[in-house]
């Protein structure tokens, strides 16, 4: 994958969900030609070069792998301030054609460097990081064609919600020159939404416009960020009062206080203003052309579209339809081991009748006040650190940087995801965060609330990605890539994880650990059925309300995500399927030479990987094991 396209993941996804974006950063199956069990592979081109050979040219390649890297980070400053590299923190992304052609030639080129190193004569990191570069690039090129096959601005994410996000999360102010950076990307807004705007009139003409449900929720989004002073008398906006927030802590004299904070009111009121206007005047009239229809069966060439992206998310070749036989006897699993759970806490009646118990039972949901809210943020960081103490029984390698809980922000607090992680900064000042989304304490239920914790921070997502991004040895795109299939199968795996170590001692949270895991059963269901079956809205929701206890809202949110993010909701499951697969098959090769430190550190301790090379390094693990003893 190529770390421009990343980065749009890394800006959308990571800062609208659980981690990722426009397009998914995901890898197909493409590199099977080149999957040789690694070890074998080593053994042959140590045969075919000298010492001295694999050395220099293991280091032309690393080489390379970073200038590419740096070359695609240094292409976007908005992916800069992701990673905390000031050096363009005054301007927006290019995000016209005319950049995506040039990024185009410029893969290409990438990819000719690539293709000039020689993989005989490279060490085994370096060869898969060979192989992983030039399978991205591949990919890069070739999607170049679908390249308009999403929603730049819905309900998950978007320019329109992402700047602002940005803004607030990544764009620190340590000195005044950072002030005057934050004044000038307000001002840049205008160029950067006209271009924004013009993506979304390409669509429309090209028939890809998202449905009609979409756009209530995009001109509401933006119609927030434009409501208080100094747009109109009131409370602060949510971006004067960040700006004055992080101005406050500055040591400067008043008058130069006064003067930044003034700057920035007119560049709100000039430029940020008009800038959404005249955004949600283009999406009013891309509104009024939309139509009711969910699927990417709907846009030209969609089935190839849409199996494509199965490929890239899931990183298989597993089609639609077995995707969607996987997911409905996964459900029918989950369902008989909640029929335990509900025989053990004495419940009477049917499944599908305690769903509808647990669903409206008042006594899991803490009260919509702050209160409330704050109590859950509390507990759910006391299950955290309580699983930090754990740490030691399954992890060799630890991150450094450190992991907060968080409530999303009011500001997209209505349309986000229901929680999601953000990674650190490149340097660890800024720490990992686990944001819950408190807006509606109805679809936050206590009994998910430990399940929720462990995937989001520890021993979850936070594991994962700040120990890739502290990882020594290994190039800067396999720190900072995104496969999918392997980040959210982590993360759901860890959901399972210390079930099998004597947490969820309470039933009913183990029942919110099952629910959890049913949901993304579900979503394999669903999302083959919207995009490749045709299953209309309305049928979807009644697929989730029919076979898992979350609230219809939650079905309603599930499924308006599926239909504007074709196939991503897919890797949750597939990615945890995978990594118990391996882990059961370490298990049954090795015996009690098992260590789950030790598979742990290799699921993790390479950084991302598409599941089939994932595949081949738990089968080195488990040959030089054998080999060991």
């Amino acid at each position: 994958m190529s770390d421009l396209k990343m980065k749009h993941l890394a800006l959308a996804v990571a800062l609208a969900l659980s981690t990722a974006a426009c397009s998914d950063a995901s890898k197909s199956d493409a590199a099977n030609e080149a999957t040789a069990p690694v070890a074998e592979t080593q053994a042959a081109t140590t045969a075919a070069a000298t010492e001295a050979e694999i050395k220099a040219e293991s280091e032309k390649a690393n080489k390379l792998f970073e200038d590419i890297f740096m070359e695609n980070v240094m292409r976007s400053p908005m992916y800069q301030s992701y990673l905390g590299i000031k050096q363009d923190q005054d301007k927006w992304d290019d995000i016209s054609e005319q950049a995506s052609a040039e990024e185009l030639a410029l893969q290409k080129e990438q990819l000719a460097k690539v293709n000039a190193i020689d993989e005989s004569k490279l060490d085994e990191q370096t060869k898969i990081s060979w192989m992983l570069m030039k399978q991205g690039l591949e990919e890069d090129i070739a999607d170049y064609k679908w390249r308009h096959y999403n929603y730049p601005v819905n309900q998950m994410f978007g320019m329109h919600s992402s700047v602002v996000s940005m803004l607030i999360n990544q764009h620190r102010i340590q000195e005044v020159d950072d002030a005057e950076d934050y004044i000038a990307r307000l001002n840049g807004l205008p160029a950067l939404f006209e271009q924004l705007e013009e993506n979304l009139r390409l669509r429309a003409e090209k028939g890809i416009i998202a449905p009609k449900f979409v756009y209530p929720y995009v001109i509401s989004d933006s119609k927030n960020i434009i409501a208080g002073a100094p747009f109109e008398d009131g409370e602060p906006s949510v971006l004067l009062e960040d700006f004055t927030k992080k101005i406050d802590n500055l040591d400067i004299e008043q008058s130069q206080y006064d003067g930044l904070k003034s700057a920035a009111e007119k560049a709100l009121v000039e430029s940020v203003k008009p800038a959404y206007e005249s955004l949600i005047a283009t999406v009013e009239d891309i509104a009024a052309q939309a139509d009711t229809k969910d699927g990417a069966w709907k846009f030209p060439d969609g089935e190839a579209f849409y199996n494509n992206a199965l490929k890239r998310t899931t990183t298989t070749d597993l089609t639609a339809e077995e995707i969607h036989e996987i997911g409905l006897s996964e459900v029918e699993r989950i369902h008989n081991e909640m029929r335990v759970i509900m025989e053990k806490v004495g419940f009477e009646g049917t499944l599908q009748e305690f769903f509808v118990h647990m669903r409206n039972n008042q006594d899991f949901i803490y009260p919509d006040t702050e209160e409330g809210r704050q109590r859950y943020l509390e507990e759910a960081t006391a299950l955290i650190d309580t699983m930090r103490e754990f740490l030691d029984e399954l992890f060799i390698t630890k991150p450094k940087a450190d992991m907060i809980v968080k409530a999303v922000e009011p500001f997209r607090e209505k349309s986000a995801g229901k929680a999601f992680y953000q990674q650190p900064s490149m340097d660890g000042t800024r720490p990992g965060v686990y944001y819950a989304n408190l807006y509606d304490m109805a679809s936050m239920p206590t009994y998910q609330m430990e399940a929720l914790a462990y995937h989001e921070g520890i021993p979850g997502h936070h594991m994962q990605i700040a120990i890739q991004q502290e990882l020594e040895g290994i190039p800067s795109f396999r720190k900072f890539g995104r496969y999918t299939a392997y980040s959210e199968g982590w993360g759901l795996y860890t959901e399972l994880l210390p079930k099998e170590y004597g947490f969820y001692k309470d039933p009913y949270s183990d029942f919110g650990r099952l629910a959890m895991e049913l949901w993304r059963a579900v979503r394999l269901v669903v999302d083959t059925g919207i995009h490749a079956k045709k299953w209309t809205r309305e049928e979807s929701i009644d697929f989730y309300v029919n076979n898992t206890p979350n609230a219809e809202a939650d079905a309603r949110k599930m499924v308006e995500r599926h239909i504007v993010m074709p196939s991503q909701a897919t890797a949750y499951k597939i990615g945890m399927l995978k990594i118990l697969e391996l882990r059961e098959k370490a298990k049954n090769e090795l015996g009690e030479q098992f260590d789950i430190r030790e598979f742990h550190d290799v699921i993790l301790a390479n950084g991302p990987l598409p599941l089939n090379i994932l595949e081949q390094f738990v089968d080195d693990y488990i040959r030089e094991t054998k080999n060991a003893s």
